[in-house]
């Protein structure tokens, strides 16, 4: 046989078997999310309404956050009023859910649409005045913007229901193959696939010419311009876009708790998806919906155990942005190439060092934050509280001292460690990249 038939029997091959695996490359991790959305429900730990009731808040955070980074990750707008779009689009769902309890036959699992086309209107509108400017001016306008519709919220009860909120029935709707939504696990498979569509719309969104233009205008709007086109204009779709998958949260929002109150539309909610976005990290697609999951459940977790939930939060933010200003994601791609090589194995015990300060002062800090909390907003309790499965008094100056030496001692032995990690860390990076350029 000769060279040329040769190398056509060969090219013929690969033409063969290259398009299942092109098509497993760009799908296969999509497939693999289904799957795991698919057996969640059925785990142990989510096999019960609590457990499932979690998952779907997860589903709507990640969708919001998702969402919110298309503005800040991708296009380089910090939004403050996120949430206007998430509320407007659980106040058009919710209003729908109202008239198919009425009787319009529009199926219940077709409601997020609702949420998502008036979500997409508020995005056009607003978005038409805010994104004339970026940066400070452009946060500072979408602050007050959100003020403005949650004062709204209270001047138009008629729409927006006041204080009481809005209300209606999942479960009073045509039941098309016979599922009312009646249990959390009906509610959240409908949750996890709109949550799925919307994760692969956004993220082909990424891969449009439009979406690489946002790119191009976060990162140089001058040399954008230069090259003709409009910054401002891609700004405004973007933000359009954004809108359109908020208000499709906020539509399943309405679904999962069948109510809609001013809070959606509050600073609060705004603030909880800016933490979320930045916690899992900005710059990767999988960033925020890591930081809607971390968060989630640190807010369902903690709640239920400590009034001062809200301040773990605010600290764990603080030790994020300090010691992964990339996020969690970025942290994990960072070790990514790390842990290809036995560098890792040596890393290890540098860390595990190192988190043994770590944990002392944390526990002095839960210590200090716990008595403090008991003794100004649960004196009724009394002093006398547990942690950590002993008796603490918050009357003995002991226990406050304790307290301190913990995390001063946990701290300062945390920071002797640093040097430590840095040399470990370097001699693992030295060895990834030598392995990378032997592989090459």
């Amino acid at each position: 046989m000769s060279d040329s038939a040769l190398g056509s029997v060969v090219l013929s091959a690969a033409s063969a078997t290259d398009p299942p695996n092109r098509w497993l490359r760009q799908y296969g991790a999509w497939l693999v999310v289904a799957l795991v959305l698919l057996v969640l429900p059925h785990l142990p730990g989510f096999g019960n309404d609590f457990g499932r009731s979690l998952l779907t808040q997860m589903a709507i955070a990640a969708v919001l956050a998702l969402s919110y980074n298309m503005l800040l990750g991708q296009t380089g707008l910090l939004s403050f009023g996120h949430a206007v779009y998430f509320g407007l689009g659980g106040y058009a769902a919710i209003h729908l859910m109202r008239a198919i309890n009425h009787g319009l036959p529009i199926p219940m699992p077709l409601v997020p649409v609702a949420g998502a086309a008036a979500g997409l209107v508020a995005g056009a509108v607003l978005g038409s005045a805010t994104t004339r400017r970026a940066g400070t001016i452009f946060a500072l306008i979408s602050l007050g913007v959100g003020e403005l519709v949650y004062a709204a919220t209270f001047m138009l009860p008629g729409y927006f229901g006041g204080e009481e909120g809005i209300t209606a029935s999942r479960t009073r709707a045509p039941h098309p193959a016979g599922i009312d939504f009646g249990s959390q696990l009906e509610v959240y498979y409908l949750t996890a696939a709109w949550a799925l569509l919307a994760a692969v719309l956004m993220y082909a969104f990424t891969r449009t010419p439009l979406g690489r233009m946002c790119q191009a205008v976060r990162d140089n709007p001058e040399r954008v311009e230069y090259v003709g086109y409009n910054p401002q204009r891609v700004r405004f779709f973007a933000f359009a876009a954004s809108a359109l998958f908020a208000g499709l949260a906020g539509g399943l929002h309405a679904i999962n708790y069948e109510i809609v109150a001013a809070d959606a539309v509050g600073a609060q909610r705004s603030g909880t998806v800016l933490l979320m976005t930045y916690i899992g990290g900005s710059g990767h697609f999988a960033g925020p919906v890591l930081g809607a999951i971390v968060l989630t459940w640190l807010q369902a977790s903690l709640s239920g155990y400590t009034s001062a939930w809200l301040l773990y939060v605010g600290l764990f933010f603080i030790v994020t942005i300090l010691f992964a200003p990339a996020g969690l994601s970025g942290l994990i791609v960072m070790h990514a190439p790390v842990v290809r090589t036995k560098a890792f194995l040596r890393l290890l015990p540098a860390y595990a060092i190192a988190i043994v300060p770590a944990v002392v002062a944390a526990i002095g800090a839960i210590v200090l934050i716990e008595m403090s909390y008991r003794l100004s907003t649960q004196p009724e309790l009394g002093t006398r509280l547990q942690l950590f499965g002993t008796t603490v008094d918050a009357a003995t100056p002991w226990s406050w001292i304790a307290g301190a030496v913990l995390v001063a001692g946990g701290g300062v032995a945390f920071r002797s460690t640093w040097m430590r990690i840095s040399s470990a860390w370097d001699r693992a990076t030295d060895e990834a990249r030598a392995s990378g350029t032997t592989e090459r």
